[in-house]
């Protein structure tokens, strides 16, 4: 199990460059099952999820050139379903969430998948119901394989039909784009997710010859077509990882350059860390965060405690919700922290409270944090990273604190950040791997 030793309380300095946006490349690595024809992909991060994802790929039959400078060319020209009742793809695709993509494109194209319940983050339950109801309105007839324990639909002719969402899932609506763009007739998507995710989603299958009206909506048009091309695409910057190094930025006290941020990508993130009383300041492609005397939270009308929540976009993205809690316990004043999108992911704040931070966990969702105003830093600990970005933040909150900290399974940051010790080191983070 790989570890992280980290000496903290310095001063952090200089350029960072933010990596390619994951939930994006999960997303286009699976759209090229879609083409028998070269695709393309740039700006892909070298991170242990997309890697898995590739091997998925490749044991299917897709031929891809080694991933050099964040570049990948694939070609889904030959591909094999009977890779899908594998004991390597059954291993491999419940290591991944990303691993759910698969759906639509391979029924889409193929008329057939299965696929085993998709690994992940443990943040809470995470149904498939919108993936598998939506692909079922197309026309796909779904089967349960009680003996590899997978979930699978076929189909000999997907037609296009009105789709009113339960929820506005990203991978959801990922899904049935993918396997509407080559059914037969209209398909309207409506309460469809609109994240950048999808917008790049749909802009890169347009390219391929893909009929997609309403991007960037949450009500999409899909006239379907015999076949798609190939294409060279380019993942957009991944702003869960701008947020991240903002935070960093706020906590310990530094001036950070973050390069490659893709501002108009950024939503209203930006504005939710100025209401933690971080001043960032914007160009246009990059974002400089530098040393304050304090972080004055702004309060609401007449002095209210401000209260900050996640929500589909373009509201703030839940991953970003963990980032901001490690940031509001450096700042002057009170703020509500509210994890309103998935149970069970605020309960690594307990060890934010080990470590001196003085937060009230309300309950599963929310968190009261009272800020110190850098008075006191956080004191070092051991800790465990339970996913990505909870494992991110506790990351920030021990780079911050006094003393030298360990996190255990840190393995679940390496799968979200791309040679994050290198990059960190660059800064000035004093941070050792220990296997």
């Amino acid at each position: 199990m790989n570890k992280f030793l980290i000496k903290g309380g310095s001063k952090l300095k200089g350029e960072i460059k933010a990596q390619g946006a994951k939930n994006e490349a999960l997303q286009i690595l699976c759209a090229v099952l879609l083409t028998s024809n070269n695709v393309t992909i740039k700006n892909i991060p070298n991170i242990v999820d997309l890697r898995e994802l590739i091997e998925l790929l490749r044991g299917l039959g897709v031929e891809t050139s080694p991933l050099v400078d964040n570049t990948i060319t694939l070609c889904a020209k030959s591909i094999n379903l009977d890779y899908l009742n594998s004991n390597d793809f059954l291993t491999r695709a419940r290591k991944i969430r990303g691993s759910v993509m698969l759906l639509g494109p391979l029924l889409s194209r193929f008329g057939y998948v299965s696929i085993p319940n998709p690994g992940g983050d443990k943040i809470g339950r995470r149904k498939l119901d919108t993936h598998f109801n939506g692909l079922i309105s197309l026309g796909a007839t779904y089967f349960y394989d009680e003996n590899l324990q997978s979930h699978g639909l076929k189909s000999d002719n997907l037609k296009g039909k009105f789709i009113w969402l339960d929820e506005a899932s990203v991978t959801g609506t990922a899904n049935i784009i993918m396997a509407a763009v080559l059914a037969f007739g209209e398909t309207c998507l409506y309460n469809a997710a609109c994240e950048p995710y999808i917008q790049q989603l749909c802009r890169m299958l347009n390219s391929m010859g893909a009929d997609i009206k309403g991007i960037g909506s949450n009500r999409l048009i899909i006239n379907g077509v015999n076949e798609l091309e190939g294409c060279t695409h380019e993942v957009m910057a991944d702003m869960i990882e701008v947020g991240s190094f903002i935070g960093l930025a706020a906590a310990t006290n530094s001036n950070i350059i973050i390069t490659n941020t893709r501002n108009i990508d950024l939503g209203v993130m930006i504005k939710t860390f100025e209401t933690l009383g971080v001043n960032i300041h914007q160009n246009l492609d990059s974002i400089e965060i530098k040393k304050q005397g304090s972080l004055v939270v702004k309060e609401g009308l007449n002095g209210g405690i401000p209260t900050i929540s996640d929500a589909p976009w373009p509201g703030l993205t839940p991953d970003i919700i963990s980032i901001l809690i490690v940031t509001a316990i450096y700042t002057k004043g009170t703020v509500l922290i509210h994890q309103k999108m998935f149970e069970s992911r605020l309960f690594f704040v307990d060890r934010l409270i080990e470590m001196g931070g003085k937060i009230i966990l309300c309950d599963p969702h929310r968190a009261l944090v009272m800020g110190n105003n850098f008075d006191n830093k956080l004191n070092s600990a051991n800790l465990n990273s339970p996913d990505i970005r909870a494992g991110m933040a506790l990351l920030i909150a021990a780079i911050s604190a006094e003393g030298t900290s360990v996190i255990s399974n840190a393995q679940q940051i390496d799968r979200g950040y791309q040679n994050i010790i290198s990059r960190l080191r660059s800064i000035g983070v004093d941070i050792t791997r220990i296997d």
